[in-house]
């Protein structure tokens, strides 16, 4: 039998006074419990028997007492009504301080370069707020998978949404590896790319990223090829590492490869200049409590991830959407 879910306009109107009338056993009890007259009481009880389509009570000029209908509707509709109250007030204390699950969409790149460094200092202090973290290079729709925010270059976030800078702006360089370099030429001009074997990426939404280039003032995108296609930025660092081709990662990313031999940059007077990273959520009044505390602890600790210098500018930015 197919059952009827819908809640009918002003159901739960009522309720909370005829508990209390239940309870009390009393009208005027009730009443002064509520901080109402025994009138409006009685006219409250009166309405919800009317929807309800049967008397609740049993009145008389000495006591009050329940009908059939009435311990039925008090059995279900008390644990019914605590369960409301328990809701709103867990959902109001969520909304005083940080507390609850708080749920980050981010690429997996940004988790050692951001986010180690803060984690545990921010779990230490606020312990009543659990931190979930989706390590995932898809553009997700963050209020639809019920995330509180996200973290991504800023060229990919919409223009609706409110961003907080993490990072000052960064190249997007090309770096191979030494074993490699040892049995190609180096590449000196955009189109000696032609010659190498070329990493590349695989979007989100399916499509092959080509290269991106400044050329003096010209932005140049080339189409390369080579042996190896991933989805995010550290297995693209990993194979170039392993000598497999060149790759073309944000510069963060290679500071300690670059620092230690591993690879080495190159083309560096064609890179071209990403905005950085944003924190980013959906609006300034739907921000908890537990979301304002991690946005201020990254502020208050902006010198801890000291491989990508850290400032903020909490302000509505509008970074351009690229596909």
């Amino acid at each position: 039998m197919k059952q009827n879910f819908t809640v009918r306009q002003g159901a739960l109107d009522g309720v909370e006074a005829f508990l209390s009338v239940a309870q009390h056993r009393s009208f005027r009890r009730a009443a002064a419990e509520l901080g109402v007259t025994p009138s409006a009481i009685s006219q409250t009880v009166r309405a919800l028997e009317g929807r309800v389509g049967a008397a609740l009570f049993l009145r008389t000029t000495r006591s009050v007492g329940l009908t059939e209908a009435g311990e039925r509707f008090l059995s279900r509709a008390k644990p019914a009504f605590e369960e409301l109250v328990a809701a709103s007030e867990f959902a109001r204390k969520l909304g005083e301080r940080p507390a609850g699950r708080l749920r980050l969409s981010v690429p997996r790149a940004v988790v050692p370069i951001l986010l180690e460094p803060l984690i545990a200092s921010f779990c230490q202090a606020y312990p009543e707020v659990e931190v979930e973290i989706a390590a995932s290079e898809e553009l997700v729709d963050l209020a639809a998978q019920g995330f509180d925010a996200g973290i991504r270059l800023g060229q990919f976030i919409a223009a609706d949404m409110v961003a907080v800078r993490l990072t000052q702006p960064f190249p997007f360089v090309v770096v191979g590896s030494p074993d490699y370099m040892r049995q190609r030429k180096r590449p000196e001009r955009i189109d000696d790319l032609r010659q190498h074997a070329c990493l590349r990426m695989r979007r989100s939404n399916g499509s092959i990223a080509p290269w991106s280039f400044l050329d003096g003032n010209k932005a140049v995108e080339a189409i390369v090829s080579g042996p190896f296609i991933a989805h995010d930025y550290p297995t693209l660092i990993g194979a170039a590492i392993q000598g497999v081709g060149l790759a073309q990662v944000p510069g963060p990313l290679t500071t300690a490869p670059i620092s230690d031999g591993r690879l080495q940059a190159l083309l560096k007077p064609f890179a071209v200049t990403l905005p950085g990273i944003f924190l980013y959520y959906p609006g300034r009044r739907q921000v908890l409590p537990k979301l304002r505390a991690f946005i201020d602890h990254v502020k208050s600790r902006s010198n801890v991830a000291n491989k990508t210098p850290l400032y903020i500018d909490d302000r509505r930015t509008r970074p351009r959407k690229r596909g």
